[in-house]
């Protein structure tokens, strides 16, 4: 994990006194590469393991544990994408790399696959230099993007976001959005792919970030037909859980409706076109009607 200072910042008084951040680095990536079929389902390659949350809290923790046996008792904070904190500029400011045009930190050495982590503390640190910008002319990920969410350099509406709308968007996807979607059901890491400087980024030795219940592999029907219990249990752990079984299917919906047609997925859809949840039943109404049941598969 790269530790590094970073400028003054003024959070609501975290912590008494002059505030510094060190802000830190935890690659993620994982060997294998993103399935190209259309019946699997794509899950961003972050949300394959354990949930990072917790882990880099507490690998953070751990590291004030060692700071405090070395200098005596700290005022301090660990954040991991935990608060309104700006991780990404604090980043940029310290040293860990800069920002991208798709937005999101990059890293000459680790490109884009690795989590931001920060402890506010009231240590008198040194205070690093910014890194310089490298993305020159390449507008890969710009041109990538399905929901044309990117819409320029350094500008994301998130609200065409795949990420936003696959996890934190609680109701139903718009329509004229599910298409664009395609099979990804959590997440979406396409800006990320194209990216040349994430052909650097190496595979993180970090177990927990091991791909769990072959969500790297997996299809669209087999997950569709998880429980509610199976959901929760095989799930426990993983960033995928907080989206709750509701709206997990909601995007799993949406991806059948996308996949090819044949009759395990028009089966697997017509299963769940009574389910309790008006939610999940829109959208499989809608994917449904893209599949124009009612004629031969």
């Amino acid at each position: 994990m790269a530790r590094h200072g970073a400028r003054r910042a003024r959070p609501d008084a975290l912590v008494p006194g002059t505030l510094r951040v060190i802000a830190c680095r935890m690659d993620y990536l994982q060997p294998g590469v993103d399935a190209e079929d259309p019946r699997r389902a794509v899950i961003a390659r972050y949300a394959r393991g354990r949930d990072y949350h917790k882990l880099l809290r507490a690998r953070l923790q751990m590291l004030c544990d060692r700071i405090n046996d070395e200098v005596g008792t700290f005022g301090h904070r660990v954040f991991c994408d935990s608060a309104p904190v700006m991780e990404v500029e604090l980043a940029a400011k310290a040293g860990i790399g800069w920002r991208g045009k798709h937005t999101l930190l990059l890293s000459r050495e680790a490109g884009s696959w690795f989590f931001l982590g920060e402890v506010y503390c009231d240590l008198p640190l040194p205070i690093d230099s910014p890194a310089s910008e490298h993305c020159g002319t390449c507008d890969a990920c710009i041109e990538v993007c399905p929901t044309r969410a990117i819409r320029g350099p350094y500008q994301l509406d998130a609200r065409r976001c795949i990420s936003y709308l696959t996890i934190e968007h609680r109701s139903a996807i718009p329509e004229e959005l599910r298409a664009p979607i395609g099979n990804r059901v959590y997440g979406c890491d396409d800006c990320q792919l194209v990216c040349p400087w994430n052909s650097f980024a190496r595979p993180s030795a970090e177990p927990d970030f091991a791909v769990r219940n072959g969500l790297d592999a997996a299809t669209l029907v087999d997950l569709f037909g998880w429980t509610e219990r199976a959901f929760d249990e095989r799930l426990r752990g993983s960033a995928i859980r907080r989206i709750g079984y509701e709206r997990w299917l909601r995007n799993l919906a949406v991806g059948l409706g996308n996949a090819p047609r044949s009759s395990a997925v028009v089966a697997a859809l017509r299963a769940r076109e009574d389910h309790a949840s008006p939610l999940v039943r829109e959208h499989v109404g809608w994917a449904l009607a893209r599949h124009r049941v009612g004629e031969a598969p």
